[in-house]
């Protein structure tokens, strides 16, 4: 038996608008330009999403839980303090390189595909439609993280602008 037979599967969750609810940092990406440095500076302040983290821990009990966001690397150490602060599992943390600018469903597939290469992924939550769709293409399960408040600047940045 292989170490990865072993290991439990794993639930992959996003943290902006699935666990962490970034409604109060929004203004920073409706100016011209956009406030990335802001945007992302306010991240540790954001109030939790009971409903993400509740799934979070329920998944905890047959998954081992992960995180794959479309922040940049530079923000590990605020998030990893965040998850913490807010009781969630401890789990690897994927994060976007500081200049990749490609959009989610493309960095989060990728990251996807080679985290199943050597490990069952349960499922992903996560409240991109396009990554959603992307993932459920490609056959992972997805669950459509739908319980934050509409972002229409953050669907528009994670899509066009490739920053988180």
């Amino acid at each position: 038996m292989s170490e990865s037979d072993n290991r439990r599967p794993l639930a992959v969750f996003d943290i902006d608008n699935t666990l962490a609810d970034t409604d109060h940092r929004q203004h920073f990406l409706e100016r011209r330009p956009r406030d990335w440095d802001g945007f992302f500076g306010a991240a540790p302040a954001d109030p939790p999403l009971a409903r993400g983290i509740a799934l979070a821990v329920e998944s905890a009990a047959e998954c081992e839980v992960a995180y794959l966001t479309g922040r940049p690397e530079r923000c590990r150490a605020d998030t990893a303090e965040w998850l913490t602060r807010h009781g969630l599992p401890e789990g690897k943390l994927w994060m976007r390189g500081n200049q990749d600018r490609r959009p989610a469903r493309t960095t989060k597939l990728e990251a996807l595909k080679r985290i199943s290469r050597g490990r069952e992924v349960r499922m992903l939550v996560d409240d991109d439609e396009l990554v959603c769709g992307a993932a459920r293409a490609a056959g992972f399960r997805v669950v459509l993280a739908d319980w934050a408040a509409d972002a229409p600047e953050l669907e528009e940045a994670q899509e066009r602008e490739g920053r988180t």
